[in-house]
């Protein structure tokens, strides 16, 4: 970290939050790939620990020892749920800049400085995501269709440096803001994994919140990651039990009676359009997708209706 004109060390240019719940060695290979980044010299990293009952206190607290060129810090956050160890990364941070990095994720060459630097030449920006490259375990199932990509975490939005379309918004595994944009918001409690249930919503409230603020998000393409996922989620009952989730994080949306009204009205026009849909499933994947479609709407009314399960063993 380099020193100002006083001698003091200079505030990082970006601060690196990575949350992690018991996944030390998939975490290794992450720190492993930060280290190397360009960039890394000017900016800290804030490993999160989300009470993991594995190893990863001592394998990170022995990869800050043997990589002094990190400014590497080790945080355990004892509140149980993504969204409470995103807000602590945010409380711990120094840099103006944040990004979330996922402990399973990869960031090519470039990430570092595509964020600051884009930060830097755009100053209207308030928050910016990029490409989510998958890495299977095993082989890409048949069935994983193109609608099952972002349910997984797959992104590509194409060459080109623009704002996120429609609803469209930048993914935990790969995301940046300014850090003052937590000044008067934070991830909802309520909302996000918790353990190993499959809670979400977290990151589409925060980034609505944003865009009814009139704040820019921008789309970039080197700001790039390489997201593994398992073979244990390649699997129909896991994207099943992942849309009935995001089903049930929609619900709970629904505070108030006219909010409750506007989602009702959405899952009467879904279950219309799924019934359609439905007549002209051939493929096993356009079946699969029919089939997790009324698992999300479940869910929905299930949150709305108070008959949602809040964990998962799963």
């Amino acid at each position: 970290m380099k020193a100002n004109n006083h001698g003091k060390p200079e505030s990082p240019s970006l601060s690196i939050i990575i949350c992690t719940y018991n996944r030390a060695d998939l975490l290794l290979l992450t720190l492993e790939a930060v280290a190397v980044l360009p960039g890394i010299e000017d900016t800290e990293v804030l490993v999160i620990d989300n009470n993991s009952r594995d190893h990863t206190e001592e394998m990170t607290r022995k990869f800050i020892l043997d990589h002094e060129h990190m400014k590497l810090r080790y945080v355990f956050e004892s509140r149980q749920g993504l969204s409470a160890a995103r807000n602590s990364g945010i409380r711990h941070a120094q840099a103006d800049l944040v990004a979330f990095l996922d402990d399973d994720a990869i960031p090519e060459r470039d990430w570092i400085l595509t964020i600051t630097d884009t930060f830097r030449r755009v100053p209207d920006v308030q928050a910016m995501g990029g490409v989510i490259r998958p890495r299977f375990e095993t082989r890409r199932p048949d069935w994983l269709i193109k609608p099952f990509e972002l349910p997984y975490t797959i992104v590509d939005l194409g060459s080109r440096v623009m704002e996120y379309p429609g609803q469209l918004h930048p993914c935990g595994a790969n995301m940046a803001f300014r850090k003052s944009v937590f000044a008067s918001l934070s991830f909802p409690l309520e909302l996000g994994r918790v353990g190993s249930a499959l809670i979400s919503g977290e990151e589409t409230w925060l980034f609505n919140a944003l865009k009814k603020k009139g704040s820019r998000i921008l789309y970039h393409p080197a700001m790039a990651v390489e997201h593994f996922i398992p073979a244990s989620r390649l699997t129909p009952d896991w994207i099943a039990k992942r849309y009935y989730y995001q089903g049930l994080s929609n619900g709970m949306n629904g505070s108030g009676a006219a909010a409750k009204l506007r989602i009702l009205t959405l899952v009467a026009a879904k279950t219309i359009f799924n019934a359609g849909d439905s007549l002209f499933a051939r493929s096993e994947g356009r079946r699969l997708l029919v089939s997790c479609r009324w698992k999300s709407l479940r869910g929905t009314k299930d949150a709305l209706f108070s008959r949602a399960p809040l964990s998962s063993t799963g």
